[in-house]
């Protein structure tokens, strides 16, 4: 059997997440500005030529490479439980952001957003557009369960329990350790008093 290299788009996938892999690596060990396309080749085992073919910059591979991993990382669970929802999807976010090589990626790409209004926009369409959405999916379960109620401000409620945690890691550069994240959702549930889910009756 002849093994397939290329996807619908005509990349090698595994070239592409080779490239990936090594923008995040550079980015680490070098920041921003040691980060180059002519590195990024050396280090992935691809051709620069393939590269430019495939990203007109390495602010486009480092956002893509974001993308991948955010959208891997930071899809929220389901237990059937706002409180532990909440508690487990902050946690995980936080340490995305601060301890991982993606969020060292984020950093980067929210401080070239600052003289880089493409950059800025397409940061905030593809980043906060789709992890908003993710964002949004503990409320909304909880909506369709009857813990909160279906009047909620979800975009309101998701900048009192996210907008912290950024601020955090953007701002003042504090950590955002996991008794931290447990604080804004227990303040959040507090505020909202969320009702346990209806149960269906037994008949006897």
């Amino acid at each position: 059997m002849t093994e397939h290299h290329g996807n619908r788009y005509g990349r090698s996938e595994r070239a592409r997440q080779a490239v990936l892999e090594a923008a995040d690596d550079l980015l680490v060990e070098r920041g921003f500005a040691g980060v180059t396309i002519e590195g990024i080749a050396a280090r992935a085992g691809v051709a620069k030529q393939t590269i430019y073919r495939w990203w007109p910059s390495k602010v486009d591979i480092l956002m893509d490479a974001f993308i991948d991993d955010m959208a891997q990382h930071l899809t929220p669970p389901d237990h059937g439980d706002l409180g532990l929802d909440l508690r487990t999807h902050l946690s995980k976010l936080a340490d995305f952001l601060t301890r991982s090589d993606a969020g060292a990626v984020f950093r980067a790409l929210v401080g070239q957003a600052q003289h880089d209004p493409d950059l800025a926009i397409r940061l905030r369409a593809d980043y906060l557009g789709q992890q908003r959405e993710r964002d949004r999916l503990p409320l909304s379960r909880a909506v369709e369960r009857g813990e909160l109620p279906p009047d909620t401000d979800l975009d309101l409620a998701i900048d009192q329990l996210v907008g912290p945690i950024h601020y955090r890691v953007l701002v003042t550069g504090e950590p955002v350790p996991r008794h931290v994240t447990d604080a804004l959702v227990h303040h959040f549930l507090v505020q909202h008093q969320p009702v346990a889910p209806s149960q269906p009756s037994r008949q006897r």
